[in-house]
This record gives C-alpha cells, structure tokens and sequence, in this order.
C-alpha cells in the first residue's frame, strides 16, 4: 500500500472529519501533535478550525496523504511567515502519520511529499519546524534530512514535573 499526497485539497466534510479522526488518533496514541492524554473530537476540534481559518486567509496550506481507500492516513500544515524578513522558509506544523501505519515508512514519504512540495513555493528556501524532546522525533527528522539547529530546555509542559525541550530543526531545500 501506498499513499497518494495532494497539496491544498478541497476541504469538504468528509476530509475535515477524517483530519479530525486522524488528530484524534494521533494525539491518543502519545503522538507530540498539540495535545496530552486522551483527547475526543471535541477537544481537538478549535485547533483544527483554527488551521481551516488559516488556510482560507492564505497563511497555511494543506498537505493530505490519503490511502486507496481515501481515508485519511497522513497530514502536515504549511505556514507562512507574515514578517519580511523571514518570508524565504516556511513551518511545517501537525505532522501526522495514523497510528496504525507507523513504522511501514509513510512518515518519511509525508516529509518527502512536503520537502517537494515546499520547492513549490514562491522563494522558499527551507522547512523548518519544532519537535518535543524526549521521543526520538529529532532523530527521526534527522535521518529524513533536517538538521538541529537549536533547543530550549524544557520549554515543553507535558505535566507537572515533566518539562521537554523544544527542538528546532531546519530542513534547506537548496
């Protein structure tokens, strides 16, 4: 099985509740998307609405990695820097693969699909995003290409008592 990545989709009901699914999922499964603990679709709901808003004022864009099916199996949101200065690279946000096709390699062909398709982009010259430490993920990053180029320590609350770094990695695209 493989997945077939679209950037900027139509968001219709039925791939705004299968994004909603696919965060939920995540994000129940331990994944570092925004949220501690279980969560329902109510809870992940605001922070996906907040994205849709995004997107329809031209900040975010959508990268949806579906499978044969069409269920939605992978996501990750572009967004664009406001501030002139850093208007040549772009953040890749709630980078997601569903749980139950981890370790198959989709997480590697989601960065490669948003690797090629942040080329796309209008004077982008590179990726950038930050990851919570203490789950591997900066290695994991790091073996799809990006660099760590920076940290804050335990800038991240995941519960009292347990603070993680945040990690900044930087992917260039030229």
């Amino acid at each position: 099985m493989s997945l077939t990545f679209t950037l900027d989709p139509a968001v219709g009901p039925a791939l705004r509740d299968g994004i909603l699914d696919l965060w939920t999922d995540v994000s129940n499964a331990g994944g570092a998307v925004g949220f501690v603990g279980r969560v329902d679709r109510e809870t992940v709901r605001p922070e996906l609405l907040k994205h849709l808003a995004a997107m329809a004022e031209g900040r975010h864009r959508l990268l949806v990695g579906q499978d044969a099916a069409g269920e939605v199996a992978a996501t990750a949101f572009f967004s664009f820097n406001a501030h002139r200065l850093q208007k040549h690279w772009v953040w890749l946000y709630t980078v997601m693969v569903h749980p139950r096709l981890q370790g198959r390699g989709y997480g590697r062909d989601l960065l490669a699909a948003a690797a090629d398709a942040a080329r796309g982009f209008d004077g982008i010259e590179a990726v950038r995003l930050s990851c919570r430490g203490g789950l591997g993920l900066e290695d994991f990053y790091g073996s799809c290409g990006y660099k760590e180029v920076g940290r804050i320590p335990e800038a991240i609350r995941v519960a009292p008592g347990d603070d993680r770094d945040d990690v900044i990695m930087l992917l260039p695209l030229r």
